[in-house]
């Protein structure tokens, strides 16, 4: 079957890189696409997801978005009548408005709850013929498929990443040396609007209360600030992961990355507008003790309990967290091999 997989963020490509080299090793053939994303691009050339329809530049105005996604709406539907495409891959709206419009099947990947992303649950859950979700959370759509899981266990489960030490050397960071990465975020998506994450002034007190314990390393969505250019990640995107892997702690405001290091067994704190507000997050935090979650009228109460956490000895803090992580790992599934099991036994490729 020849099989669409549509990227629209540099997160799309970990989570279905697995699924799309799974697929192909059973003699599928893969297609994608991708906006004008450099990282995104980058990860997809690191992986060989290519070639690969270039669908362009996204806008930041609600307006903007959605005269992008009727724009993509034509080129996908081209696209897919040509190449005579049976299935799409996505995590975003366009596929799923393609495949009313086309024999497409559309399977979607959404992590997110239906109250904070009302475009989705309008315009996206009802055209999709499989929405897969995470358990915590419930949809109001008939289509959806739950599964015991996170998006970032599907790309971190050890069954599918196993981090590389060598990326500590090319890091420039020495044996049993502390380090701590900071993830600085654009929220620019249609379910970011009105949201807010680290100010300025909390960006550099944290980087001050971590600098005595170790090494500040910082990766940000946009342009970095010059106060922090010294701090820039020393290593490509496709390293993050393992580098984090041997973090001592990540900070910042982004969902994706907070996450990450909490699966891979970093203690992890976020300050944002949407902390205690999604399903999946407050899993991690409340069900398994991974990370913290903490709007920023609370920056004091996540200043402090970085202060407690880096009050601990190092080793004792890494042996805590990875038990947590192994009882997480005990509860939950591997997602990719959820995902391959349906799609596999699934209509759509019969």
């Amino acid at each position: 079957m020849n099989i669409l997989i549509d990227i629209g963020h540099p997160g799309h490509v970990h989570l279905l890189r697995n699924v799309a080299k799974e697929l192909e090793g059973k003699g599928h053939r893969i297609y994608y696409s991708v906006r004008d994303i450099p990282v995104a691009k980058r990860l997809m050339e690191h992986y060989g997801m290519k070639p690969w329809l270039d669908l362009g530049g996204k806008k930041d105005s609600l307006l903007g978005k959605a005269l992008t996604v009727a724009h993509q709406d034509v080129e996908i539907l081209r696209f897919v009548r040509k190449n005579h495409i049976g299935l799409g891959l996505s995590s975003g709206l366009v596929l799923s408005h393609v495949s009313k419009l086309s024999k497409m099947r559309s399977f979607v990947f959404d992590d997110d709850d239906d109250a904070v992303e009302p475009l989705s649950v309008k315009y996206e859950h009802p055209l999709s013929n499989v929405v897969f979700t995470p358990d915590c959370i419930r949809r109001k759509t008939k289509h959806a498929v739950y599964y015991a899981g996170t998006h970032e266990l599907a790309y971190l489960h050890p069954h599918r990443f196993t981090p590389d030490p060598s990326v500590l050397q090319r890091a420039g960071i020495q044996n049993g040396e502390r380090f701590f990465i900071m993830r600085f975020v654009a929220l620019k998506g249609h379910h970011d609007v009105g949201q807010q994450g680290l100010t300025m002034v909390q960006k550099k007190a944290l980087v001050e209360l971590l600098k005595p314990h170790g090494r500040v390393i910082i990766t940000s969505e946009r342009a970095i600030e010059p106060e922090f250019e010294q701090y820039r990640l020393p290593v490509p995107p496709e390293d993050i992961h393992s580098l984090m892997a041997y973090s001592s702690m990540f900070l910042g405001d982004s969902q994706t990355m907070t996450s990450e290091a909490a699966i891979l067994g970093v203690p992890a704190l976020k300050c944002n507008t949407f902390a205690g507000r999604l399903s999946v997050p407050n899993m991690l935090e409340k069900r398994f003790d991974l990370c913290y979650a903490y709007t920023p009228d609370c920056f004091d109460e996540m200043y402090h309990r970085i202060g407690q956490l880096l009050s601990k000895p190092q080793d004792a803090l890494r042996y805590e967290w990875s038990q947590k992580r192994q009882r997480m790992l005990n509860e939950l599934v591997d997602p990719t091999a959820f995902f391959l099991n349906y799609i596999e036994n699934h209509e759509a490729l019969s």
